[in-house]
């Protein structure tokens, strides 16, 4: 086909008003994608630029997805691309790389991306000689913006992995560095300039990001490198051109510039200048950088935050890098003697303001509560706050450097309290104020744990917390509920100042403004925690449960569903009564969690981990109904939806937690429903194409269907559970790629079968024990040795003359004996026995050796019957034994616990260490279940 038709088919695929037309030009891009130079002819209508660009996008999209998915193929797979294409491909993305529109550049970047890291060097040896070659020449942009993706390939590759990148070192680091030092230098410079830069830099990032290059410890070398960054962290960007814009001014390219270059020194400082941190060899080049470099840039660092005292302009993502270099130099002797007379300076005029609510804080508040929310409790803003960074400079200032700095700290926050508490209702310091409760949040631990602080903090939540909570600034209120939740666990000797601030922020979760209702909750998870009397709690958890989901309606946040996941677990059984709606709830906030998908990544990854919050509370709800079976029957079909759609590869990202929910289900409820039991072939598909490594955990609701749905997994035809079984752990078994301990619950379940399904399974026991004995062989972790052996044992057990039969008829019924017996031996250095150690181990090694004496007399050999019965009087006393130890350490436990329960009440540091925690416990009834089978 001629370039012009094939472009109206692209562009009729992407714009064409009428549906049918946008289906036919589909349909005809993928029959011809397959086609010879069909790739080559689509990079030529990228590249072409009499075409319309829309077009050219378009065209660009295709060509990337199609390159995606088919330029490595999958094992098994039959390739797709023809070499010549790919030669023509590989040879036209150089040329026409830095020539196209930037908006077509993106995608191309990501094509030579997947080009690069699928076939350099082996497929594509002339790549760095073109690089090479085109730094020196007319094409430098097209190099470096080569060369980045190039390096990126091996930034977070170490050891043998990274080999490649040491040649790419060598070999254009001398061209780089001369391009870097003209680009630095050029008077005047242009905003393409600052691009050049920033990709240089990104290069320097990617080949130094895990290892120094060797070239590097060549002092002139790196000089003149260090050098150069030096002059671009000291010198002002350029006034002219700067956007006004506040998110297009942090995003460019020279404030980008100046991000990279903190970025790179950062990392120099500490991963490769810090003496402690080196082996013998590095250590000269660490004390080198120390000397020459480490005072250097605090120098300049400190300079740039002047800027953000006076009122200039600094980026978030620049303050923040500055302030962990400080935060890393205080630790050090030298460094912190540098930085000790700016320290006043500093903590109190720099680094406290940024702490304090501000400006962009109250638009946001006002314009968009959501947002406000979602960064607040985004972990990945956090990488980039300047807030963030000024808590953890104040804290690593206290923990490191506290005796000197701490109480003068503590009295500038009580100078504010003061001011504050004096001031006039119209001349309060609001903003600051916030600030203030921010640090005594964040040093927290610290105020616990040391005096005169540790017994005033009651007092100073009353005083000084507590009437923010009728604040007329709505940011206070929110920062008061925090700070309370951060001290709930203290020790209060007035139970009703406990109370109180528990009824405060229980009062907070109905407030007109949404951050405050969020830090509400998020509150209210410590004081439940740290609740001693729920009956404060109970005459209003139908009330706190509403406010919950009309929450949870609006936002989507993890903390939301943890702190639920906490009343839940607190209440236990109590909770039965709001079960039902508490699940029905969880799961249609899950589908909306999961509905965010808008292509914002950031709103993505909040309803992600909202979604995984709310299938953690709904395991918590199903474990503390456990003893109420009749409830799961009501509960299943309002699960049933996102346990058929997350049992496949839509469901990855939450599978564990998906599986926790089955096994609930299929543990408690007095029956298996067939609703359920539709769910099997999907887990079993699952197992067999990417979900090996959940296999434990598939193990609990398998074994369920398997014991407890004995009759329906034995006569069921449509599906065959037993073929299906079988055919997934055939596969499984065979494949000598995958490890023993992924293995593991393979042999359980076999065994768990020939246990359950006593004479009814006959035509499964040969093939059972074939596909265990060829294992068998080949296996090495001893665990998995163990359950294989229990196979057999669990084979005598089903039927003793049917399965040395089939030992005989292979010719090794000795040589397994032997094995057997072996094992049964072998002890560790301790005197403990070496395999089999578990309860269920024991047990079932005794019924299998206790099934032979019901053969006829002389189908075994005397000798082997004397060997069963020494090791049957062995099994037996240490399965005795083993079960009296369990029952003594278990009445041990019991006696410590009740013992410490009043000091545990009373003692304020462990009661922190030891509260109770839904973390912690979640699913632990499951655990135990999956540790007895």
């Amino acid at each position: 086909m001629d370039l012009p038709s094939l472009a109206l088919i692209v562009g009729a695929a992407a714009f064409s008003p009428n549906p049918e037309e946008r289906r036919a030009a589909e349909q005809s891009l993928n029959q011809l994608q397959h086609t010879p130079q069909h790739l080559v002819r689509i990079l030529q209508i990228i590249v072409d630029g009499g075409s319309d660009l829309s077009v050219r996008q378009s065209a660009s999209i295709h060509f990337k997805n199609f390159i995606s998915k088919h330029w490595e193929p999958h094992s098994g797979d039959q390739n797709k691309i023809l070499p010549s294409d790919k030669n023509v491909v590989r040879d036209q993305i150089l040329v026409y790389v830095s020539q196209v529109p930037p908006i077509l550049r993106v995608q191309m970047g990501e094509c030579l991306k997947t080009i690069i890291y699928a076939d350099y060097p082996e497929q594509w040896s002339h790549l760095l000689d073109w690089v090479k070659h085109n730094l020196q020449g007319q094409q430098v942009y097209g190099a470096l913006f080569v060369l980045r993706i190039l390096s990126s390939k091996y930034e977070f590759k170490s050891d043998e992995d990274r080999a490649p990148i040491h040649r790419v070192v060598e070999e254009t680091f001398p061209h780089l560095l001369n391009i870097f030092n003209n680009l630095v230098h050029v008077e005047n410079p242009s905003l393409e300039v600052a691009d050049h830069i920033k990709l240089v830099c990104k290069i320097f990032w990617s080949c130094i990001y895990l290892e120094l290059p060797r070239p590097l410890f060549d002092p002139n070398l790196f000089n003149a490198w260090m050098g150069l960054f030096l002059n671009i962290l000291e010198r002002p960007v350029p006034i002219e051109g700067q956007p006004e814009d506040p998110e297009l001014r942090k995003s460019w390219g020279w404030w980008k510039v100046k991000k990279w270059v903190a970025h790179i020194l950062n990392r120099l400082y500490t991963r490769f200048g810090d003496l402690k941190l080196q082996n013998p060899d590095n250590k000269a080049f660490a004390q080198m950088f120390q000397t020459n470099y480490a005072a250097k840039i605090l120098e300049c660092h400190l300079k740039l935050l002047n800027t953000v005292r006076i009122g200039g302009y600094l980026p978030d993502r620049v303050i923040n890098l500055i302030l962990q270099y400080l935060s890393n130099s205080i630790s050090k002797n030298s460094m912190y003697n540098l930085l000790q007379p700016h320290l006043h300076t500093l903590l109190f005029e720099i680094v406290f303001p940024l702490m304090c609510f501000n400006d962009n804080d109250q638009m946001l508040w006002d314009e968009d509560p959501h947002e406000y929310v979602r960064k607040g409790y985004d972990i990945i803003e956090d990488l980039y706050s300047p807030r963030t960074a000024s808590m953890d400079f104040v804290t690593e200032l206290i923990r490191k450097r506290g005796k000197e700095n701490f109480p003068r700290f503590i009295q500038f926050i009580v100078d504010i309290f003061k001011r504050y508490n004096e001031a006039s209702l119209g001349e309060k310091p609001y903003r600051l104020k916030d600030g203030a409760l921010l640090a005594v949040g964040t040093l927290c631990d610290k105020l616990r744990q040391n005096e005169p602080y540790k017994s005033e903090l009651e007092n100073m939540l009353v005083q000084h917390v507590f009437p923010e909570f009728s604040s007329p600034a709505g940011h206070l209120r929110a920062k008061a509920a925090w700070v309370a939740g951060q001290y709930a666990h203290i020790n209060f000797s007035d139970q009703s100042n406990f109370s109180k601030a528990l009824h405060c922020v229980i009062s907070g979760m109905r407030d007109p403004e949404l951050p405050v209702r969020v830090d509400s909750v998020f509150a209210l998870r410590s004081f439940i925690e740290a609740c001693k009397n729920l009956d404060e709690i109970r005459p209003v958890l139908p009330q706190l449960l509403d406010e919950f989901f009309k929450l949870m309606n609006e936002v989507e946040n993890e903390d939301l569903a943890f702190t639920l996941e906490t009343i839940v677990y607190k209440f236990g059984e109590e909770i039965s009564p709001y079960a039902l709606g508490l699940c029905q709830n969880l799961a249609s906030a899950f589908w909306r969690c999961i509905d965010t998908d808008n292509g914002d990544d950031e709103t993505d990854d909040a309803g992600a981990l909202a979604a995984v919050g709310c299938l953690r509370a709904i395991s918590t709800i199903l474990e503390s109904i456990s003893s109420l079976p009749h409830l799961y029957g009501q509960i299943e079909p309002h699960l049933l939806p996102i346990m058929r759609k997350m049992l496949t590869t839509d469901g990855q990202d939450v599978f564990e937690e998906v599986l926790e929910i089955v096994s609930y289900i299929t543990t408690f409820s007095p029956t298996i429903s067939l609703d359920m039991w539709s769910l099997w072939p999907l887990m079993m598909e699952a197992l067999v194409d990417w979900a090996i490594d959940f296999f434990p955990n598939l193990l609990v609701p398998l074994h369920n269907y398997i014991s407890r749905g004995t009759g329906h997994y034995l006569t069921c035809k449509e599906p065959d559970y037993q073929q299906s079984l079988w055919s997934v752990i055939s596969v499984l078994m065979a494949n000598k790629n995958i490890d023993d301990s992924d293995l593991e619950p393979a042999p359980k379940l076999l065994g768990l079968v020939l246990q359950t399904c006593k004479g009814q399974v006959d035509q499964w026991v040969e093939p059972y024990m074939r596909i265990t004995l060829d294992r068998l062989r080949g296996a090495e972790k001893s665990s998995f040795k163990c359950l294989l052996v229990e196979v057999i044992a669990n084979a005598f057990y089903y039927n003793t003359p049917l399965a040395l039969g089939i030992l005989q008829r292979f010719g090794i019924a000795t040589e397994i004996f032997t094995l057997w017996f072996q094992m049964l031996q072998e002890k560790k250095k301790s005197g403990g026995y070496a395999n089999f150690k578990r309860e269920h181990d024991k047990k079932v090694c005794i019924l299998g050796l206790t099934s032979l004496f019901s053969l006829p007399a002389g189908q075994l050999p005397v000798e082997v019957l004397q060997h069963v019965f020494r090791a049957l009087l062995e099994l037996l006393v240490a399965y005795k034994d083993q079960l009296a130890e369990a029952a003594k350490a278990e009445e041990e436990e019991d006696e410590e616990d009740d013992d410490d329960m009043d000091e545990f009440q009373s003692d304020d540091e462990d009661e922190d260490g030891d509260d109770e925690n839904p973390d912690e416990t979640d699913g632990s009834t499951l655990r135990k279940l999956a540790a007895q089978r």
